[in-house]
């Protein structure tokens, strides 16, 4: 009764906020008037989507951990592994769960409403309630039996008692605390506890208060743009669930199919149009390998060739709108910092770079191609044409997408929400793909927890962002980085083999939140082009996706063709270095970033 009810109220949350941009789209237009409050309204629907989805996510054990460890224990060992990690997320969670009643109190003694008398407070209880929730779930899931669920509640409700009692001086804990949430991470814990966890920890030793780190998530959550995120998530999750996969997938193959690395195009255009709506989350590999393997192999490329181009495929599109990491990178750049990146600025810089990454790539996968291609059919004009027909309405989303976020008709928050309702129109009343009933509220419970999971990352790492930037972190890093690098070529490089570090310890949407305001007044001081800065770190990410040992895509493509780390790792390594090349022309040859915003800005 509990689950059902969860996920019917992540169904209605998601529902209201698509439903209240369009209707107040349609009143401005025509009746030059709005629905009132409806933009704080959507904007606080979102922390309770978060905290939902998030405990939701720790309900199905899917909350995203960093942990690769895990895989080699066995038996009592992977049991005690799972005890720790779990008891010590668990009681980070609870942590950040008391940590919020100072923001609740805050805003109550404020007496601020939201709308229709509805206290900002009451709205804010979500965050006691979902991390209280994901608190106990953990525990829960420490645990196959009821002895392993009660060890680790008095773990985690010893290590509470350290938290909020502090017996012993926070500052010398703090060496401890940290080698423990470590050894934590390592064995599993999920990564928003890590980052949360760190963020305490610091606050704690130096004695300032640990709500900044809840505080920050209401902040972030709230944000005038990122309802953005989860509504152009739910397009992608109609669009994967539904037909659009196999109705796409031939509309390419009828047109490139039957030329030499016909197939290697038509995988290498049908992923990134994926994830650019998807956010490079993974969806993409899932939902498009068992289609793209077999018509791979089926035109006589090895099945190795094959896993490494849908490897390196699965990421591709990260760059186009409307993908999620350039929203969110315009956000944070602007928020923690002085410099100021709009939204369409980043999706026009990203757009050549994006197109070179995608012509790379399929380049590889033509060359790589049998001299006579296996079981192609001519070109058929009459079938491109039918094909073409029957995925007419899925071609037409990025058109939909485009014209209302650069149409000038539309907020960028509205242009989502108009996506996600024509992907739903097109998957369940046209194509009739998705059942009302049945199908949409699976498809919307699921994008609620993939949001959700991401949300709870982006608030604590925007805590934590917020400790580095108190402690005077960056103005620190400019001045040694100055100090020690005098040009600025040198200082890209660095830049880039950080960065793709970065992308393969960190999902890409934590390392937004802690290394942007990082890297931006260093771009500053060496007088780099915002735009072009942010494209340089959204393409090292990419090329993270895919760089050893715990690359993303790698384990994605483990677990989708059931193939070994290793495997994946030689397959995908000559795509890694075909991409790498292509970043090195995006960081040296700032005019592919630059000159279409210039030129547009005229």
């Amino acid at each position: 009764m509990l689950f059902t009810g969860e996920n019917l109220l992540t169904t209605l949350v998601l529902a209201a906020m698509v439903l209240l941009p369009c209707l107040e789209i349609v009143l401005r237009k025509f009746f030059r008037t709005g629905v009132p409050a409806s933009v704080p309204i959507v904007q606080h629907l979102v922390l309770i989507l978060g905290m939902l989805g998030g405990a939701i996510a720790a309900r199905e054990g899917r909350l995203l951990s960093m942990a690769t460890l895990t895989t080699w224990l066995k038996g009592r060992w992977q049991s005690g592994a799972r005890l720790v990690a779990n008891s010590v997320g668990g009681a980070i969670s609870a942590l950040l769960a008391l940590s919020s009643w100072p923001v609740i109190k805050f805003s109550r003694q404020q007496g601020s409403e939201l709308a229709y008398g509805i206290p900002v407070w009451v709205v804010q209880l979500a965050l006691v309630i979902g991390f209280s929730a994901v608190a106990l779930r953990l525990i829960w899931h420490a645990g196959g039996s009821w002895r392993g669920r009660v060890g680790s509640l008095v773990l985690a409700g010893a290590l509470v008692a350290v938290g909020v009692w502090q017996p012993v001086d926070p500052e010398q804990l703090r060496l401890p605390a940290l080698i423990l949430l470590l050894v934590a991470t390592l064995l599993g814990a999920p990564v928003f506890t890590t980052i949360g966890g760190a963020a305490i920890i610091l606050f704690a030793a130096l004695g300032e208060p640990t709500a900044s780190v809840p505080l920050k998530l209401n902040e972030l959550t709230t944000s005038a743009t990122l309802p953005a995120i989860p509504l152009f998530t739910l397009a992608g999750y109609f669009l994967a669930e539904g037909g659009a996969a196999t109705r796409l997938v031939r509309v390419f193959q009828t047109m490139f199919g039957q030329f030499r690395g016909g197939p290697a195009v038509v995988t290498v255009v049908v992923c990134a149009f994926f994830t650019s709506f998807t956010g490079a989350s993974g969806v993409t590999i899932l939902a498009l390998g068992g289609l793209l393997m077999p018509v791979l192999v089926a035109a006589g490329y090895s099945e190795r060739t094959a896993l490494g181009l849908l490897t390196a495929a699965g990421s591709l599109g990260l760059l186009f709108p409307p993908c999620l990491p350039p929203i969110l990178y315009s956000i944070v750049a602007s928020s923690s910092t002085d410099a100021q990146v709009s939204m369409e600025q980043m999706f026009q810089g990203g757009l050549v770079p994006g197109v070179l990454l995608m012509g790379m790539t399929a380049f590889w996968g033509i060359r790589q191609a049998p001299k006579e291609l296996k079981g192609a059919r001519p070109f058929s004009a009459r079938e491109a044409g039918a094909a073409l027909w029957g995925a007419k309405w899925e071609l037409l989303i990025p058109v939909v997408a485009l014209t209302a976020l650069f149409g000038g008709f539309a907020t960028p928050v509205e242009a989502a929400a108009i996506t996600a309702l024509y992907a739903f129109f097109v998957e369940v009343v046209i194509y009739r793909d998705l059942h009302l009933f049945r199908d949409v509220p699976r498809v919307i419970t699921e994008c609620g927890l993939l949001v959700g999971g991401v949300l709870l990352i982006l608030g604590v790492a925007l805590g934590f962002t917020y400790f580095l930037i108190d402690t005077q972190v960056p103005d620190l890093a400019v001045e040694w980085v100055t100090a020690h690098i005098s040009s600025k070529l040198l200082f890209l490089l660095a830049v880039n083999l950080l960065l793709i570090v970065v992308g393969c310890l960190m999902d890409i949407f934590s390392a937004i939140v802690v290394v942007v305001p990082l890297l931006v007044p260093l771009g500053l001081a060496y007088d780099i082009n915002m735009v072009h800065l942010g494209i340089i770190f959204l393409a090292n990410l990419e090329l993270g996706y895919l760089t050893p040992p715990v690359g993303m895509n790698l384990f994605l493509s483990s677990y989708r063709f059931q193939k070994p780390i290793p495997e994946v790792v030689r397959a995908s390594f000559p795509m890694l270095i075909v991409l790498f090349v292509g970043v090195l022309l995006i960081t040296y040859v700032p005019l592919l970033t630059t000159a279409l915003p210039n030129w547009l800005a005229k």
